[in-house]
């Protein structure tokens, strides 16, 4: 994996209330080009927040937040140039935990709605890049399919392919495996691995550590909003340090 020399989404001091409830508390970090960033923690640490910020999903409540130099936020002024949440998402892909694919479209629809109507691709040329896409997650003969008829896995597929089908840099995952039943996580994990292998930048929360670890360049242990512990897989997930992160992996060893 090749990194380039400037993060392309840096966070410093990054906050994110809820009222009086401060669900992020200063959450220093840099995402290079190329890099799989794995998020770990127990439930109610932060992840899905921090992960929802980053594609402006949650707007941050505070901190400094900038995508390839651009400033993320009119919260954030700044001398630098700015980036609306509109393009963000664009080039921020988001896959999330329980599909949100639209029931009333057929699969290729529901791929090439977001290229036909924020790229302004013509039909032809976004159903083309659709079947492209459905034949790299394994599903080039559902496209006609509607999502009641798709297992979950499957539908995981068809939102990645979704995501993927804007072009995005960066790629989002909130936990994409926890709503399967457990003989469909492979599936949605092969095409993850392939993106990773295919060097897609990506962010990971997951629970699914023995895929974390043979995928992540880096790993976050996140807890009460702030960042516990970092550092390669290995240190992480094979090696851990503190005996809080010991105790949290060791739920999945049981």
């Amino acid at each position: 994996m090749t990194q380039s020399q400037d993060p392309v989404i840096r966070l410093r001091g990054l906050r994110k209330n809820f009222g009086t409830f401060e669900a992020l508390k200063g959450i220093d970090l840099d995402l290079h080009t190329g890099e799989v960033l794995s998020v770990i923690g127990p439930s109610g640490s932060g992840k899905s927040t921090l992960i929802r910020c980053l594609n402006q999903m949650e707007e941050p409540s505070g901190g400094e937040f900038s995508f390839q130099g651009r400033v993320v936020s009119p919260k954030f002024r700044a001398k630098a140039p700015m980036i609306g949440a509109g393009e963000l998402r664009r080039r921020v892909g988001m896959v999330f935990q329980h599909f949100n694919l639209f029931p009333h479209l057929s699969v290729i629809d529901n791929i090439t709605k977001g290229p036909r109507t924020v790229l302004g691709e013509e039909r032809g040329a976004a159903e083309a890049h659709a079947m492209e896409l459905l034949e790299e997650v394994g599903l080039a003969d559902k496209a006609r399919a509607y999502p009641a008829h798709l297992s979950g896995g499957q539908k995981q597929r068809v939102a990645i392919a979704r995501a993927l089908a804007l072009r995005p840099e960066v790629m989002l995952f909130d936990e994409p495996t926890s709503a399967l039943d457990p003989e469909l996580v492979g599936e949605v994990l092969a095409v993850v691995r392939r993106l990773a292998e295919g060097g897609m930048t990506m962010v990971l929360v997951t629970h699914e550590m023995g895929f974390a670890a043979d995928v992540a360049s880096r790993v976050l242990f996140m807890e009460s909003g702030l960042i516990a512990d970092e550092g390669t897989a290995h240190e992480i997930l094979r090696a851990p340090r503190s005996e809080r992160l010991q105790g949290f992996l060791a739920r999945f060893h049981a």
